[in-house]
């Protein structure tokens, strides 16, 4: 019996270190397959279907729970092959939308499983504490209270340590003989009256003034019409650093002119439907974002019977972040598409960053968009005399301006057609 109770203590320990490296590995592991499914899931599945409510197919969670697991994972990899061996539940399953689901026979057994264990669970919903309200207002009145105490306290032992080291000099003086002289104490008012009076300390009290004054008017003139940061309330939420940064969602698919026209143009709400007909962000009442109701909104769609009513349709009024003066033209084409390698190599650009970044700065970092750079008539100039574009010999507008010197050196006739005077955005802004 002793025996039993000394090897029990012996081994105690590494049975309960066992059973609690079981248990956070299995924790891990199922942790794990749920963070693979949901990525599954956003890659293959968000496209049509949510998690609570009905979009172009039915909502996944319900359903994910109705439903057998061997069932589910032949019908997710190749429903039409499920349907057609006269499956009772496929063929039910497939009147619900006309629209059949594609097939997705790459996902293996494990994957399929993954994606069906996050869908059951969902996102997690956000408790709200109650009776707490947590509100950053940066830094707090107790912070600030407390490094004016600082400031004053160092003030105050500087005073002291300074009255200290005098009072400690006139002792060594008086040790030493030295008659000390008492200084005549003056009042602060005539003290004050005394500097007035002095005309060198005017003369530099005034020339001061008149440096600082100077100095302020001259940056505030510097500055006028300068609107770096400008960052004005838009009439939707659009967030660039959720759709360009975390989504990846190239700037092109949005703002298509840039790459082939002056303006960069604002995607209409079409363009905006293309996604979220079916990412609905849905909230924890069940209700759709606030913010993806305004598209519909402005669209006339019901996301209810999916269908559009042109007679409730309204334009989004997006307020212009960017804006240059009438008298200054600019062609985004000419830039990000012509001038796109010079521009990269100026700035300092990496292979993965969109040429945009070289005057918006980065876009996919901003919740809310702003003015990144100045946009001054000085620093368009610079980057024109920095910007190395040696490399466009072979480039179509460069080519055209070769030809043209040439005929000119020629003496043949030149005409404003050659240097792309036919171009509508040389006389219609």
């Amino acid at each position: 019996m002793r025996n039993i109770s000394l090897n029990f203590k012996k081994s105690w320990k590494s049975a309960f270190i066992l059973a609690a490296l079981t248990l956070f590995i299995s924790l891990g592991l199922k942790a794990q397959d749920l963070v693979a499914g949901k990525t599954l899931y956003k890659d293959n599945c968000a496209s049509c279907h949510n998690l609570e409510t009905n979009s172009t197919g039915p909502a996944l969670t319900p359903k994910m729970n109705e439903r057998e697991e061997s069932y589910l994972i032949p019908w997710i990899r190749n429903n039409a092959a499920l349907i057609a061996s006269g499956n009772k539940q496929a063929i039910e399953s497939s009147k619900y939308s006309p629209t059949q689901m594609k097939a997705f026979p790459r996902l293996t057994d494990d994957e399929i499983k993954n994606i069906i264990a996050y869908a059951k669970v969902g996102e997690p919903k956000k408790i709200a504490a109650v009776g707490v309200a947590v509100v950053d207002e940066g830094a707090s009145s107790l912070s600030i209270i407390g490094v004016i105490a600082i400031i004053i306290l160092s003030i105050v032992v500087l005073v002291v340590l300074g009255r200290a080291v005098k009072m400690l000099e006139r002792l060594i003086l008086k040790k030493q003989g030295i008659e000390i002289v008492e200084e005549e104490r003056v009042s602060l008012a005539l003290g004050v009256s005394g500097l007035f009076k002095n005309k060198k300390f005017v003369f530099f009290s005034v020339l001061c003034l008149v440096v600082v004054l100077g100095s302020f008017g001259w940056m505030g003139m510097w500055e006028t019409g300068v609107h770096t940061g400008y960052q004005p309330v838009q009439p939707i939420k659009f967030s660039h650093q959720l759709h360009a940064g975390i989504n990846q969602v190239d700037c092109q698919y949005c703002h298509s002119g840039a790459f082939k026209s002056k303006n960069s143009t604002i995607p209409s709400a079409n363009v905006c439907m293309n996604c979220h007909k079916n990412v609905q962000a849905i909230q924890e009442d069940g209700s759709i974002s606030v913010e993806i109701q305004k598209i519909y909104n402005a669209i006339g769609y019901d996301p209810a019977t999916q269908t559009y009513d042109k007679t409730k349709e309204k334009p989004i009024e997006w307020v212009r972040v960017h804006n240059l003066p009438d008298f200054a033209y600019f062609n985004h084409s000419q830039h990000v598409v012509v001038g796109e390698t010079a521009i990269r190599k100026e700035k300092g650009l990496k292979p993965t960053d969109p040429v945009c970044v070289a005057c918006h700065g980065p876009v996919n970092t901003m919740e809310e968009i702003r003015q990144f750079s100045p946009l001054t008539m000085k620093w368009c100039i610079n980057c024109h005399r920095e910007a190395d574009i040696s490399d466009k010999r072979n480039d179509a507008f460069y080519v055209n301006v070769i030809a043209a010197h040439d005929k000119i050196k020629k003496g043949e006739k030149i005409t404003p057609a050659l240097l792309g005077g036919l171009e509508c955005g040389k006389c219609h802004y």
